[in-house]
């Protein structure tokens, strides 16, 4: 029997679109089927106590780390910061850390954006496309993985 049934206890899932300047953030619902943007966070010195605090505050139990592999699926530039940024962030939070492909999320969060979003305004803000990437990562997992 799963511990989380044990203690009656729900959990979620954080997914993690990491980029140099911004971080996007996706939640799942706690009976992980469905995932939603959350929030973008700057990728600065108060980026590891930051996701310290949504870690315990939302009850993660995983995250889900996008890495963009190139076409011909080699490790890209970005994929080396990610990967020590993966090793630090396992270290603080003693969570396991999925790195799963994000190729092309960022283009379907734009996509998707322009589908939903009808103020252009509010289409400019620059952290909308990140946790929505992030939300298009989790999804993807859940719907592969059927947490």
């Amino acid at each position: 029997m799963c511990s989380d049934v044990k203690t009656n206890k729900l959990s979620r899932i954080l997914a993690i679109d990491y980029g140099a300047k911004r971080i996007g953030l996706a939640l799942c619902d706690p009976l992980k089927t469905f995932a939603y943007p959350y929030l973008t966070i700057s990728n600065d010195d108060s980026l590891y106590s930051a996701l310290k605090k949504i870690v315990e505050e939302q009850e993660v139990e995983k995250i889900i780390l996008g890495n963009p592999l190139r076409v011909d699926g080699k490790i890209s530039r970005l994929s080396e910061k990610i990967l020590k940024f993966k090793v630090a962030l396992e270290k603080l939070l003693k969570l396991e850390i999925i790195l799963v492909d994000e190729s092309y999320s960022s283009a379907m969060a734009q996509e998707r954006i322009l589908l939903t979003t009808p103020k252009k305004s509010k289409r400019r803000e620059k952290g909308l496309i990140d946790r929505n990437a992030a939300a298009i990562i989790l999804q993807e997992y859940l719907t592969e993985f059927g947490e």
